[in-house]
């Protein structure tokens, strides 16, 4: 086993380009790691993956005691750059509103870990990374993943680091359910869990969305049976759907009035035709388009099917509530008040089964018309319980604060 850190690609202050992307599956921009094929990866389809990868970043610094580290778990299309610029994009950490110094996860105080997942596209083994019995794209013949695997492969990268115990484990939507999977998997080695915006199952209507979004790339021509790579072809168009379609849910009526209302895009009349008329239109193909630069169209298929896998009291029996029997973990769960992808029904069935489990937990809804992205934004309460919740179990755990003392 090797741990490595490549230099970013200068290519990326010049603009998006597929070319970074692809280099960013197998030699990415962040430390990784490399498992032979005697450490292979055990998964849920019944198979093993060896040698395989992962990548990741890391903020802060590791204390002597080596208990103050945090795992950041990331979304749908997220990234292990969670504070610090995407090499491929240029642009800021997808959450540098929360974590760093100073913020509610302060990096002053925590060591923050965040890894791509695995599936993913940044330099954790996924469909994109050269399978190394062909050094072809792996495509298809990756075995299907699951979010239990990815934490699995998380779990390995916090053995390599030597770290016994997390001090807590954060993410929002697909990340708050592998912080879910951590807390029943390995509650020993969780001491609090900050599960947002996130649920124990994927819901009907979820699956249905990524069905749409998965037709889509697979519909596209240039999709060729998950081939693309070897033939020299991207699906942009059908990914670039998937993508507006999902985009849609992330948001709420309330968020796309207020910021496009019905108002026309660059003219002053209709077109009478099929061009972007309205705003929001525009909003949504620009979304589409700059999406496919940075993502893997076979990723968006193995993570989104991740996502409809997951099913936690299912591994129980049915319980939910036996997934975290007699856990150890401090638990913090948030819901969003206009978040109706994840809505706040769905944490209250996380709190009542630990509950019932007798389990340490607090929770709170958040007031914010934002919809399922507020977790990713600006958002002050979010900041304020989050930060008062970590303090607290600082305390309870002998963290010193920054600068010494608790």
């Amino acid at each position: 086993m090797t741990s490595t850190t490549s230099k970013a690609d200068e290519s990326g202050s010049e603009g998006v380009t597929r070319l970074v992307a692809q280099n960013e599956a197998d030699n990415p921009s962040s430390k990784k790691i490399v498992f032979g094929a005697d450490q292979a990866l055990a998964l849920d389809a019944g198979e093993e993956l060896g040698p395989w990868q992962i990548a990741y970043e890391t903020y802060g610094t590791l204390n002597a005691e080596r208990t103050n580290a945090v795992l950041v778990c990331h979304a749908l299309t997220g990234d292990q750059y969670v504070a610090s610029q995407n090499p491929i994009t240029g642009k800021p950490g997808w959450w540098s509103h929360m974590v760093g110094p100073g913020r509610p996860v302060d990096t002053d105080k925590y060591f923050v870990i965040c890894a791509n997942v695995l599936g993913g596209c940044l330099g954790t083994t996924g469909p994109a990374s050269a399978n190394p019995a062909t050094g072809k794209p792996w495509g298809l013949d990756l075995p299907v993943v699951t979010i239990r695997d990815m934490v699995r492969s998380q779990a390995r990268l916090i053995d390599h680091l030597g770290i016994d115990t997390l001090f807590a484990v954060i993410g929002g939507s697909m990340g708050g359910m592998q912080v879910l999977q951590w807390a029943a998997s390995y509650p020993e080695r969780v001491f609090s869990a900050l599960p947002i915006a996130a649920a124990a199952r994927h819901s009907s209507q979820n699956i249905a969305f990524h069905e749409v979004g998965r037709q889509a790339v697979m519909a596209d021509p240039n999709w060729a049976g998950g081939a693309y790579h070897e033939k020299g072809l991207r699906p942009s168009k059908g990914l670039a759907v998937a993508r507006m379609a999902a985009h849609i849910t992330y948001l709420s009526d309330a968020a796309l009035h207020r910021k496009f209302g019905r108002n026309l895009q660059d003219r002053e009349a209709i077109s009478f035709g099929f061009d972007a008329d309205f705003q929001i239109e525009s909003y949504l193909r620009h979304q589409g388009m700059t999406f496919v630069d940075r993502f893997d169209p076979n990723s968006y298929l193995y993570v989104t099917r991740a996502m409809d896998y997951f099913d936690l009291a299912a591994d129980y029996g049915g319980s939910l509530a036996r997934a975290f029997l007699h856990s150890p973990t401090r638990f913090f769960v948030m819901s969003f008040t206009s978040d109706w992808l994840f809505p706040t029904v769905e944490s209250k069935v996380v709190v009542k089964a630990l509950n019932a489990a007798a389990a340490n937990v607090s929770f709170v809804e958040v007031e914010s018309d934002r919809g399922h992205d507020a977790f990713l934004l600006d958002e002050p309460e979010m900041f304020r319980t989050i930060r008062g919740f970590l303090t607290g179990a600082a305390n309870a755990r002998g963290i010193p604060a920054p600068g010494g003392g608790l």
